[in-house]
C-alpha cells in the first residue's frame, strides 16, 4: 500500500506550500487586511487571487478545460491541507466552502447549458455561490426529509415558499442551489433547483451573528414568498433532491477535513515554535516532559486524520461513495482540529489567548467543525449502522 504522492501532485503540493509562505502569511499577519467579520478584505483578496491564477494554482478541483488544475481527490487532499495552513488560503485559490462543493456537484451533474450559465462564472471567480438547505425548527437540519420549504409547479416554472437559515455565503452569493419539497415521498420528495440573486420573490431576513469568524457572506436566514424558477433550472430529475445533496456532501465533507488538517498543523507549528524558544526554570518549555506529551499526542492524531482522509479520497477516486470512510474522517479531523488549537493556546499561554497569533481565530472557527455537514453524533450513528450490517467485515484492506 504505497502512500507516495504521484510526482505531479507532489509538485503542486510544494507549490501551494511555497505560495502560502511567500504571499499569504505576510498578509494574514496584517490586522488591516481583515474585514469586520475577520475574513480577508475583498480589495486585498483580488490581487492574491490574480497571483494564484498566474502561478497556475487556481481551482485545483476543476478540470483544466474549465480553467482549473484537474487534480484527483487524492491530489486535492494533499494540496488543500497545504493551502489552509493560512486562514486566507482556500478563498485565495477558489477552494473555499460553499463554492468548492457547489462547483464539484455542478461539474458532476449539471447539463452543459447549466454548467455554462451557473458553474463557469464561479470557477472563473466572477461570482460567489451558496447552497440553500437548512431550515429553522421544525424544518430540515441533519434530516433533509423534514424539509418544509415547498416548490409547487406553476406551468413550466416552480414557485418556492418557505424559510431557510444558516445559509453560508448568502450575503454575497450570486448563484444559489436550492433544495425544496416537491412531494410527500420520504425518499423522492425533494428536488434541487438553481436561482440567481437578482430574481424576485425571496429576501435575506438577517445575517445571523455567530461565534465566528465568518466566511464571506456570513450565515443568513432567507425567506421565499413566491420565487419562480424555470424548470430548465432544475438539477437532475424531479424527486432527486436528496440524491443531489448526497453527491454534493460526500466530497464536500471530505474537503472540509482536508482544509482543517492545514489549520491543525498551523496551530501546532505556532506551539512548537513558541515552546522551543520560551524559557522557564532554567530551560526551554520544549524540554519538559509534560509539554512533549501534549505535542506528541496531537501530532499523532493529526497523522491519523490525514490517513483517514487519504483512504476516503482514494475510494472516491475509484468511483466509490466512501460514506463510511468519510464519516470516520469527519469525526476524527473535527476533533483533532479543536484539540490542536486548544493545545496550542495552552502552550502559548496568554499569548495564545490574545490576538497576537491566529490561534484564537482558529479556536473559534474549530468549534463549528463538529456541527457542519452533519454533527459528529450523526456520523457516529452512520458508522454504527455500517458496523451492525457488516460486523467483522467493517474492517477491510481494500
Amino acid at each position: 500500500m504505497d502512500l507516495t504522492l504521484p510526482s505531479h501532485i507532489e509538485d503542486y503540493r510544494r507549490r501551494y506550500r511555497d505560495f502560502v509562505a511567500e504571499h499569504l502569511l505576510p498578509v494574514e499577519a496584517d490586522p488591516a487586511a481583515r474585514d469586520e467579520h475577520e475574513n480577508v478584505r475583498l480589495e486585498v483578496l483580488e490581487p492574491l487571487r490574480g497571483k494564484a491564477k498566474a502561478a497556475g494554482l487556481w481551482a485545483p478541483q476543476m478540470p483544466k478545460a474549465r480553467g482549473g488544475q484537474g487534480l484527483s481527490v487524492v491530489g486535492m487532499a494533499a494540496c488543500y491541507e497545504e493551502m489552509n495552513y493560512s486562514i486566507f488560503g482556500p478563498v485565495t485559490f477558489n477552494c473555499a466552502a460553499p463554492d468548492d462543493g457547489n462547483m464539484i456537484v455542478l461539474e458532476k451533474i449539471g447539463t452543459e447549458e447549466q454548467k455554462a450559465r451557473w458553474l463557469q462564472p464561479i470557477v472563473d471567480g466572477k461570482v460567489r455561490s451558496s447552497i440553500v438547505m437548512t431550515e429553522p425548527e421544525p424544518g430540515a437540519g441533519s434530516d433533509p426529509t423534514m424539509m418544509l420549504t415547498t416548490a409547487e409547479p406553476k406551468g413550466d416554472r416552480w414557485a418556492i415558499r418557505g424559510r431557510k437559515w444558516f445559509i453560508t455565503g448568502a450575503g454575497v452569493a450570486q448563484h444559489f442551489i436550492l433544495v425544496a419539497k416537491t412531494s410527500g415521498d420520504r425518499r423522492k420528495g425533494l428536488t434541487a433547483f438553481l436561482f440567481d440573486r437578482d430574481q424576485p420573490g425571496w429576501s435575506i431576513v438577517r445575517r445571523i451573528p455567530i461565534m465566528g469568524p465568518e466566511e464571506h457572506g456570513g450565515h443568513c436566514e432567507l425567506e421565499f414568498d413566491g420565487l419562480e424558477i424555470p424548470d430548465s433550472n432544475r438539477l437532475m430529475g424531479i424527486g432527486d433532491g436528496l440524491k443531489v445533496t448526497q453527491i454534493r456532501l460526500g466530497t464536500a465533507r471530505l474537503t472540509h477535513c482536508m482544509r482543517w488538517l492545514g489549520l491543525a498543523r498551523r496551530s501546532m507549528d505556532i506551539a512548537a515554535e513558541y515552546v522551543s524558544r520560551r524559557g522557564a526554570d532554567g530551560g526551554k518549555l520544549a524540554e519538559r516532559e509534560s509539554v512533549r506529551l501534549l505535542l506528541g499526542e496531537v501530532a499523532m492524531q493529526i497523522e491519523i486524520g490525514r490517513l483517514l482522509v487519504m483512504r476516503a479520497a482514494a475510494r472516491l477516486d475509484r468511483g466509490e461513495f466512501a460514506r463510511k470512510e468519510i464519516s470516520m474522517a469527519k469525526v476524527a479531523v473535527a476533533d483533532v482540529l479543536h484539540k490542536a488549537a486548544d493545545t496550542a493556546i495552552q502552550l502559548n499561554g496568554a499569548r495564545g489567548y490574545s490576538k497576537d497569533t491566529v490561534l484564537e481565530w482558529i479556536y473559534r472557527y474549530a468549534r463549528q467543525a463538529r456541527l457542519v455537514d452533519g454533527a459528529s453524533e450523526v456520523h457516529r450513528m452512520v458508522l454504527a449502522r455500517f458496523y451492525m450490517q457488516e460486523r467483522n467485515d467493517f474492517w477491510s484492506w481494500y
